[in-house]
């Protein structure tokens, strides 16, 4: 009986097992609408350089001159920086324009960075190093 109730319930832990991991990561399409583009100039009010990814959260005045605050959504702190971003270039009060690609829900302030020119010219990017264009 013991040979059994091991023989099912073994598959069915591994299973389980092997599964979790994909269930606790998303995909950014999934998050992301990549045929939405968005461009947005603000300050940045935090950047959270963290797994299992990076955040950019900046303040974007809309069009009625209301500011409102943005989160952008970027890769892991350590891809983050192979792609040229060191950690404290970018403080809080920097200002910033960000392309990136807006969430899927648009009620949503929030975004997928693809790359993020600094007020000088610098340009860092979700993947890989960049040109200023």
């Amino acid at each position: 009986m013991k040979r059994r109730t091991f023989a099912v319930l073994a598959p069915v832990l591994i299973a389980l097992a092997t599964g979790v991991p994909g269930w606790a990561h998303h995909s950014f399409a999934a998050a992301y609408d990549l045929q939405q583009p968005v461009t947005v100039k603000g300050t940045i009010v935090k950047v959270l350089l963290r797994n299992p990814h990076s955040w950019f959260m900046l303040n974007v005045k809309n069009e009625n001159g209301q500011v409102e605050e943005w989160a952008f959504e970027a890769g892991t702190p350590s891809g983050m920086i192979r792609n040229g971003y060191k950690p404290n270039v970018i403080k809080e009060g920097s200002e910033v324009t960000i392309k990136g690609f807006r969430a899927r829900d648009a009620s949503q302030k929030r975004g997928m960075l693809r790359e993020l020119t600094t007020s000088d010219g610098q340009v860092y990017g979700l993947f890989g190093p960049q040109e200023n264009k």
